[in-house]
């Protein structure tokens, strides 16, 4: 256990960061799913800034890297391109 004061506040911030960074990481894989479940074409597009939206805040807190945001977003896009054209 910590015996510094600095060091038991850094490790109650840091379960904090933690809880939050699950939380927004959670919260935008649900989103991202039910993105993919939804087959109303209009509904995609209108719910797809969204999400791209909370990847980007994802990627900006540092809870995922800026590549795999970028990943997640270029598949996503595929993906929903290929089952408009099908």
């Amino acid at each position: 256990m910590a015996n510094h004061k600095a060091t038991k506040k850094d490790i109650r911030q840091s379960e904090k960061r933690r809880e939050r960074n699950r939380y927004y990481g959670k919260t935008t894989r649900n989103a991202i799913r039910s993105l993919l479940a939804v087959t109303d074409k209009a509904t995609t597009e209108q719910d797809l800034p969204k999400v791209i939206a909370m990847i980007d805040k994802l990627a900006k807190r540092n809870v995922i890297h800026k590549n795999k945001a970028s990943n997640i977003k270029s598949g996503l896009v595929k993906r929903l391109n290929a089952g408009a054209t099908a």
